[in-house]
């Protein structure tokens, strides 16, 4: 059974964990910037799982720690935090990335996103991705529409595909994707997964789309504040994503549109 807590109550709004995201996330930007990527002391995970900094745990430490004191019948999951079957029985779930792009962070740019998520039910219900370089704070809880610095943000309405405005990495126009052929788009690409997300949700892309296995932290709190913006997102075969799994992963994520959503599924082979 299910831990009970303040989720559990049917009083309890989604806007009170999103004020708390907002306040972790700044506070995390302000710790990772007391480190320089070219410079903070780095290393490769185990089994190619790729770069981590020490800013990557300094971030990890003080959100874990801030937010589980914050919400302690709350579980959690972290990209650089060890799992905890634990938080399978929890109501809530805390999911986070604590760098999202480590490895722009490591050459100095400022692609980079701090991802927090409240996941109720494996479903997001308040969301934070905070680019503390660009100053860009995207955030959502459910009912209450996305924002991007305090101001609405709407998904584009464009709804043919043929020249919309794709943020997507090459090996997803793969030939063997697209059993149509591979559509003629506009091509773009972002490092952090999550700012893909934010920016196509900030209508400032049509669609993105990545084919490959995504990890929950990287894209929790993107798929709240894409929905919000009114965006259609599912994972490449067209269902809903779900979060809190016990192997915290999601197969692929296509989001743009209602519309664009479904000619980029009719061009997938997909009805």
């Amino acid at each position: 059974m299910p831990v009970s807590d303040t989720a559990s109550d049917p009083a309890h709004d989604p806007a009170d964990d999103l004020a708390l995201l907002i306040d972790a996330a700044r506070r995390a930007g302000r710790i990772a910037l007391q480190f320089t990527g070219t410079t903070a002391r780095r290393w490769d995970k185990p089994g190619d799982l790729g770069p981590v900094t020490e800013a990557d745990i300094a971030v990890d430490t003080d959100l874990r720690e801030s937010l589980t004191a914050a919400r302690p019948g709350y579980g959690w999951l972290s990209e650089e935090t060890p799992d905890d079957a634990a938080r399978l029985s929890r109501d809530r779930v805390f999911i986070v990335d604590p760098i999202d792009g480590t490895r722009s962070f490591i050459e100095g740019n400022d692609t980079w996103a701090h991802s927090l998520a409240v996941v109720e039910g494996g479903v997001t219900v308040a969301a934070a991705i905070y680019l503390p370089v660009k100053g860009k704070l995207y955030s959502a809880a459910t009912g209450r529409g996305a924002q991007l610095n305090g101001r609405p943000i709407r998904v584009s309405p464009r709804d043919r595909l043929t020249g919309a405005n794709v943020i997507s990495a090459k090996p997803n126009y793969d030939p063997r994707h697209w059993p149509g052929g591979v559509p003629d788009v506009h091509r773009h690409y972002r490092p952090s997964l999550a700012y893909r997300m934010a920016l196509v949700a900030e209508g400032r892309f049509d669609a993105m789309l990545t084919f490959r296995d995504s990890w929950e932290w990287d894209i929790a709190a993107g798929d709240l504040i894409l929905r919000e913006a009114g965006a259609r997102i599912t994972d490449r075969h067209g269902a809903p994503l779900r979060f809190n799994n016990a192997h915290p992963q999601v197969d692929g994520v296509v989001a743009a549109g209602p519309g664009l959503h479904d000619h980029i599924r009719t061009a997938m082979g997909q009805t």
